[in-house]
């Protein structure tokens, strides 16, 4: 995510070469496993997120809601942080590797969601119709699915194929990058689908 006065980075996964290739001055990672040692492979030597809490960094401000990565509140998976990024007037939510549906109290502390970016690949993580129930939870105005494909293969998920069902969507053309401003927010929610990078 690239505002005015920072870059976010979600959650980075690595190329061949142990690097992301791209900077960064805010690193958010949803499992707080070498948590330092995993931003530190994006360049730029950004600040490290890495749990539940509120933190405001070069005018970032993120909320860290604490969830569990399985249904059984961690016992399998252990846990997951959901980050609210508020990011040029826009409020992003990056689930991470949710496990479950939300909580009351977690859906309160989130609050209003403007760009979601939800899991659809399934197991190990929410299934499609928990993705789709989610989204029914948070009611973003554009839905970006994640773990729709895996970086190792070429081929799609079907638990994409699952999503889109349950989503009502038919011929998802990829694009190759979102630019959005709250202005132009589409009035009904929108699934907008992006390439995957190397």
């Amino acid at each position: 995510m690239r505002g005015r006065d920072a870059v976010v980075v979600t959650d980075p996964f690595l190329n061949g070469d142990g690097r992301l290739h791209t900077t960064a001055d805010i690193v958010t990672l949803s499992s707080a496993v070498d948590c330092e040692r995993r931003a530190a492979l994006v360049d730029g030597a950004p600040r490290a997120v890495c749990g539940p809490g509120e933190y405001e960094i070069k005018g970032v401000f993120i909320t860290g809601v604490g969830t569990y990565r399985d249904a059984q509140s961690g016992k399998e998976r252990g846990r997951n942080t959901v980050y609210l990024i508020e990011l040029e007037d826009l409020r992003v939510c990056h689930l991470g590797e949710l496990g479950h549906v939300l909580s009351s109290d977690q859906l309160e502390e989130i609050g209003t969601v403007d760009v979601l970016c939800v899991p659809v690949g399934g197991a190990p993580g929410i299934s499609p119709a928990q993705a789709a129930e989610v989204i029914s939870q948070l009611e973003p105005s554009i839905i970006l699915p994640m773990d729709w494909k895996r970086p190792d293969d070429s081929q799609v998920t079907a638990s994409f194929d699952k999503f889109c069902h349950e989503m009502g969507i038919k011929d998802v053309e990829p694009q190759p990058r979102l630019s959005v401003s709250k202005s132009s927010l589409p009035a009904e929610a929108q699934v907008v689908v992006l390439e995957p990078k190397r």
